[in-house]
């Protein structure tokens, strides 16, 4: 299996290339299934439905790998939390956790439990997947999840969060140990369940200066790596904070991909971390928009990770908008030109 090779440094044929958010709104087959299943949340929750738009950039477009269908906020939704996703606004929470109370009140085994619709999806997608291609299961960081869970929604300032990491550390510390309590659970029933590879998405890992970042976020992060690496040592690790091109001398860890965002240069990633990690990234998502920027960014990022071991892949998330014609243009080139004569 290519992608798991690539994950684990082996030599490849050819580089393996996925793309985050593969499955999504940019594929005219992905629409029809989430008007099928009402609104976003009740695709998250129809493991059929969702296995089927998990496959879908398989089938369409030859990526390496497919990841799962759902959300990284569904976990603070099945701890007890309120979830509801607003037309043109994205996630809310009508009642974010304020008090040390909010944070008792939320259920750590209750939460591993009723995510089985994510475990099914799973079932279903290995039930279906080519035997080549990989399955990648995946958790959003504590970080990226408590920011939500205290902010109420996505915010540009995270003064609400960040208001507590500097008035009420242990508050927030607490916070963050029964989220991770939860993702090790959580990660550990999707790896049960069947996925190759266990990726962690730090969103919002740019809102914190270095030090509040390593002591609020990445220590968390590594705590869920180490728990798999120990546990499933043959699950590879993929981690992705985002936006945190200054503090990669800082960065270790037991695991084995570090998926590079499109702000950090690959030729910085490679200079700190080639060396230790597998590299997977980081074209700048909008040059999806015009086959010559394809064409021109992945000639770039094959020059510069010639010598490393690389994953193919866009520095964030395809965009809703982006022709389907150039997605496959994009995997197609990255599998053609890599390829080893």
């Amino acid at each position: 299996m290519i992608f798991l090779d690539a994950c684990r440094g082996k030599k490849t044929p050819y580089t393996p290339v996925w793309m985050m958010r593969q499955a999504g709104r940019y594929l005219p087959e992905y629409m029809e299934v989430r008007k099928s299943a009402g609104d976003f949340l009740g695709l998250c929750h129809d493991p059929q439905k969702a296995c089927e738009v998990s496959l879908q950039p398989v089938d369409i477009l030859g990526v390496d790998a497919a990841i799962v269908f759902t959300d990284i906020l569904v976990v603070p939704l099945e701890m007890g939390m309120e979830l509801q996703f607003i037309k043109g606004e994205g996630p809310f929470f009508p009642k974010p956790i304020e008090t040390m109370q909010d944070i008792e009140a939320l259920s750590i085994e209750k939460a591993a439990i009723n995510l089985e619709y994510v475990y099914e999806t799973i079932r279903l997608i290995r039930g279906r997947l080519a035997a080549d291609k990989a399955l990648i299961g995946f958790c959003g960081s504590p970080w990226t999840l408590a920011t939500y869970m205290i902010e109420g929604q996505g915010s540009k300032t995270y003064a609400k969060v960040k208001k507590l990491i500097y008035t009420d550390p242990a508050l927030m510390h607490a916070l963050l140990t029964k989220i991770t309590a939860v993702l090790k659970l959580y990660m550990e029933n999707q790896i049960k369940s069947g996925i190759h590879v266990a990726m962690i998405f730090d969103s919002w890992a740019a809102a914190l200066e270095e030090d509040a970042y390593f002591e609020f976020s990445w220590k968390y992060m590594k705590e869920i790596s180490s728990f798999i690496k120990t546990n499933y040592p043959q699950i590879p690790v993929i981690m992705f904070p985002k936006g945190i091109s200054g503090y990669l001398d800082r960065i270790d860890g037991d695991f084995d991909v570090f998926a590079v965002d499109w702000s950090t240069p690959m030729e910085l990633a490679v200079e700190k971390l080639g060396d230790r990690y597998v590299l997977q990234g980081n074209m700048e998502p909008t040059r999806l928009y015009s086959k010559e920027a394809i064409k021109s960014g992945v000639e770039h990022i094959i020059h510069v990770t010639k010598d490393k071991k690389h994953i193919f892949n866009l520095g964030h998330g395809i965009l809703p908008d982006i022709p389907v014609e150039n997605a496959q243009y994009f995997i197609d080139l990255v599998q053609t030109l890599t390829k080893k004569v």
